[in-house]
């Protein structure tokens, strides 16, 4: 059984990733002179942080290779501010809900998915903390998607948290993952871009710790992984405490079918992790 943390983290997820999947963000970000797809990934994602350097992102961030981060970091900061990156993401998921959602009504989800983000754990997690000094919007869709932007954000920071007290790095945390059945190598390669080498090293390390072995992950390294895990839903579970069990339950039920839209619409590729652990 899904933990209430990881099954509001499943129903919230990808009405929040709209920003990163909807082609309308690709149109903004184009329009305002960025190159390319990972461009307009890292500078609408790290925007909250202002005019962050790539060695910031790439920590906060943590599996992206640092090679990877400072291809569009800080160039893109030179073709459009962090402030107008912010406001071409808000009109970019504007347009993206109204073509999805033509006959959408979001008062009542906003209004308890912002109730939500306003007691979602920000002590410790600098995404998060950026995303929630933002100013909310006035469009309710806008408030909804903004409010989940921050609960995700919150988990998220937690994840890195306990994937350091768990002693994996960057490398290591997707090794991890794929060994326990996540997407295969080759897919993190083209996405996260750590090299065969770089890759091959973390194995090793994680073999000489008694993590990993001919067959993947060993009885150790399946309970660390666990241990992740669980101490990312309980860091998560901290906001959900905090809103009590009526309103987190009236979220998930106002919101999961929005994502299955999303989810249905074929917008976030079905190797992403996301779509992996969805169904």
């Amino acid at each position: 059984m899904l933990s209430r943390a990881r099954r509001m983290w499943k129903a919230l997820e990808p009405f929040h990733a709209i920003t990163y999947f909807a082609p309308e963000t690709r149109q903004a970000t184009d329009a305002l002179g960025l190159r390319g797809g990972w461009m307009s990934y890292f500078g609408c994602r790290a925007a909250p942080l202002g005019a962050a350097t790539p060695e910031l992102v790439t920590a906060v961030f943590y599996n992206f290779h640092p090679s990877m981060v400072a291809r569009a970091l800080p160039d893109a900061w030179s073709y459009a501010t962090p402030a107008q990156l912010l406001d071409a993401r808000l009109a970019a998921v504007d347009n993206a809900v109204r073509r999805l959602f033509p006959d959408g009504s979001f008062d009542r989800a906003a209004e308890v998915a912002k109730r939500a983000a306003e007691v979602a754990p920000v002590a410790g997690r600098p995404i998060v903390a950026a995303n929630a000094a933002l100013e909310w919007p006035d469009e309710p869709q806008l408030v909804l998607w903004q409010a989940t932007t921050i609960l995700r954000e919150s988990r998220g920071d937690g994840h890195v948290a306990a994937l350091v007290n768990a002693g994996l790095s960057p490398c290591q945390a997707l090794v991890t993952i794929s060994a326990a059945g996540g997407p295969s190598k080759e897919v993190f390669q083209l996405n996260r871009r750590w090299s065969d080498e770089e890759w091959a090293a973390a194995e090793d390390d994680l073999r000489t710790r008694g993590l990993l072995d001919a067959g993947g992950l060993t009885e150790t390294g399946r309970r660390l992984r666990q241990q992740v895990e669980d101490t990312t839903d309980a860091l998560a579970d901290q906001g959900w405490r905090a809103l009590g069990d009526d309103l987190t339950t009236e979220l998930h039920d106002l919101v999961h079918p929005l994502s299955a839209v999303v989810m249905s619409a074929g917008l976030v590729p079905p190797d992403n992790p996301m779509a992996l652990r969805w169904n």
